[in-house]
C-alpha cells in the first residue's frame, strides 16, 4: 500500500519523511476508529518511518507494531513509581554527552534524534539539549577515556547513533579508534529495523575496516518487525564481520506470550542476529500500561528455556539506577 513511498529512497530521505501525523497514520492503516483513544502529546510526538508502517497490518487495531508507536491516552495517567528518569542517568554523567555507569565501558549520547518514537522509551524525558557532545566535548570524552585505563569499550547510543550522517559517525569512529586501550565499539540502534536501508554499503564498509571489534545491538520487539528486506540488510551486516545482537523490551499485550517470543528469537536467528537481552520495562512516566507482571515474565522465561535451545534464549534482566550492571531477574523466585 505504501511501498511507493519508500522504494528507491535513501535512508536519509526516509528519515526526514517519517510520519508525524496521527491522522495520516490511522488513515493509511484504515483505523480511523482509534482516534478516540489517542492523544496529541506536545513532547515526544508521534514519529514513525513509512518503512516500519509498511510492516503493520491494515485494519488491525491490535497490531503489535502499531501499539508500540501510537500515542495512547493511557500515557497521561500518573502512576506511582513511574518517573521521568527511571535509571537516574544524570547522576552518572561526568562530562557532557557521556555516561559512565559500567566499570569497563562508557556510553556516548551521540544524538537526541531517533527515527521512531517508541512510547515506552526510557529516555523520552532525557535532557538531550544539555548532553549532546560538541566537538569540544568529543575531545573531553576522549581525554576522560584515556585517563581511565579500565575502559575498553564505548557504546554509541542516543537517541539513535545511526540517525546521524555517515560523515559525523565516521569522525567519531576515527577519534575512538585512536584511543589505544579501546578494543570494542558498540552501537545501540533501532534504525536497521525501522529503516533497513540505513545499513548502506558505505556504513558497512567503514565498520568492517575498523581496528576495533564492532558490535551492533539492534532493538526489535516482535517478529513482524523483520520482513524479507530487513532480514537481507541484517545478514549483510553480519557478513561484514559485525557481531549482531538484539535487545527487546517485554511489553504487555505485544510480545509477552510464548508464541511471540519464540517467533522473535527464531526470526532474529534466521536474519543473523542473536537474542541478547529481554528487558523488563523501565518504569518511565507514561509507560505503565506496557508493564508486564514480573512473575509472568519469569513463567515465560521458563517456558522459553523448555522450547528453545539456550543460544536463542535472551537474558531476562532489569536495569536499576544503583547497579553498575544489568540485573538478572531471579527466575527461581516464583512467589
Amino acid at each position: 500500500m505504501i511501498n511507493h513511498l519508500i522504494t528507491q529512497k535513501n535512508w536519509q530521505t526516509q528519515l526526514s519523511e517519517a510520519i508525524t501525523s496521527i491522522d495520516e497514520l490511522l488513515g493509511i492503516l484504515e483505523l480511523d476508529e482509534l482516534r478516540a483513544s489517542t492523544y496529541r502529546p506536545e513532547h515526544f510526538v508521534l514519529r514513525v518511518p513509512y518503512a516500519f508502517v509498511a510492516k503493520m497490518r491494515a485494519g488491525d487495531p491490535n497490531d503489535p507494531l502499531l501499539k508500540q508507536v501510537l500515542p495512547d491516552r493511557q500515557e497521561r495517567s500518573k502512576v506511582a513509581g513511574y518517573v521521568s528518569d527511571p535509571l537516574a542517568e544524570q547522576t552518572h554523567n561526568p562530562t557532557k554527552g557521556m555516561l559512565h555507569k559500567y566499570q569497563s565501558r562508557v556510553l556516548i549520547t551521540l544524538t537526541g534524534a531517533c527515527a521512531v518514537h517508541c512510547r515506552y522509551c526510557f529516555r523520552q524525558h532525557f535532557d538531550y539539549s544539555a548532553n549532546l557532545p560538541t566537538e569540544v566535548a568529543k575531545q573531553d570524552i576522549a581525554a576522560y577515556i584515556s585517563a581511565h585505563s579500565e575502559i575498553n569499550e564505548v557504546i554509541l547510543s542516543g537517541g539513535d547513533p545511526l540517525s546521524v550522517t555517515n560523515r559525523r559517525l565516521f569522525a567519531w569512529l576515527d577519534t575512538l579508534e585512536g584511543i589505544e586501550q579501546l578494543t570494542t565499539i558498540r552501537l545501540h540502534t533501532r534504525l536497521p529495523v525501522v529503516i533497513p536501508a540505513r545499513l548502506d554499503e558505505a556504513l558497512l564498509t567503514r565498520l568492517a575496516r575498523s581496528r576495533c571489534h564492532i558490535v551492533m545491538v539492534i532493538h526489535c520487539n516482535h517478529a513482524n518487525e523483520i520482513d524479507t528486506l530487513t532480514a537481507e540488510y541484517l545478514q549483510r551486516a553480519r557478513s561484514a564481520g559485525i557481531t549482531m545482537l538484539n535487545q527487546a523490551v517485554l511489553l504487555k499485550g505485544i510480545n509477552d506470550s510464548l508464541t511471540s517470543q519464540v517467533a522473535l528469537s527464531q526470526t532474529l536467528f534466521a536474519a543473523g542476529v542473536l537474542p541478547y537481552y529481554l528487558h523488563v520495562l523501565d518504569k518511565v512516566a507514561g509507560a505503565a500500561h506496557f508493564d508486564s507482571d514480573e512473575q509472568k515474565a519469569v513463567a515465560l522465561y521458563w517456558a522459553l528455556l523448555a522450547k528453545l535451545p539456550g543460544y536463542l534464549v535472551p537474558k531476562l534482566v532489569r536495569e536499576l539506577p544503583d547497579r553498575p550492571f544489568k540485573v538478572p531477574i531471579n527466575i527461581y523466585n516464583t512467589h
